[in-house]
């Protein structure tokens, strides 16, 4: 990482900032953008969690508000400490994650309702796919912006079954290098 005019010039690979991956883009300093591991902050777990919330109630409106509200001790308390969590942020202020489990399952990927269509989630599953040789996911079917996103990042579609919580049709897609 080189600082010319106040601009990071280059990042060819993954910068050590006090955390274990760490990844700059290129950009006016002061607007620094970082992609890095989530720490057990609770500021930073309440941040994705709200992120969580406001996004997954929007992206899922075909399913009850009430299901995703019941299941916000779950994900916080379970899902988010037993996966590996990347956090988007820009100029220090979380806009968006993406959670990988077991080694290759992207248990989550949001990005705030207000940075939507930014780039944020490409830049999110980018980075994860150069971490990782093979990522698996579920997506809903009716959930066609997701499923659009996925296949346009090389996702392909392996499975169609049916989520017995919600009654609603799921894809099982999956991206290989």
């Amino acid at each position: 990482m080189v600082k010319r005019d106040g601009l990071l010039q280059r990042c060819s690979s993954l910068v050590v900032m006090g955390y274990s991956r760490c990844c700059v883009y290129p950009v006016n300093l002061e607007e620094a953008i970082i992609i890095r591991e989530l720490t057990t902050n609770e500021q930073e777990i309440n941040r994705v969690m709200e992120i969580w919330k406001e996004s997954t109630i929007q992206a899922h409106s075909f399913i009850a508000k009430e299901y995703w509200l019941q299941n916000y001790t779950v994900v916080k308390e379970n899902y988010i400490p037993m996966s590996k969590t990347y956090l988007y942020l820009e100029s220090n202020e979380i806009k968006g994650f993406i959670s990988i489990v077991d080694g290759q399952f992207i248990g989550a990927l949001f990005v705030a309702v207000n940075c939507q269509g930014k780039g944020i989630g490409r830049k999110l599953l980018d980075h994860v796919k150069g971490i990782y040789d093979c990522l698996t996911l579920a997506v809903y079917k009716d959930n066609e912006q997701a499923v659009s996103f996925y296949q346009k990042n090389e996702f392909v579609l392996k499975q169609e079954q049916l989520d017995k919580e919600t009654n609603h049709v799921e894809y099982r897609m999956s991206f290989e290098k």
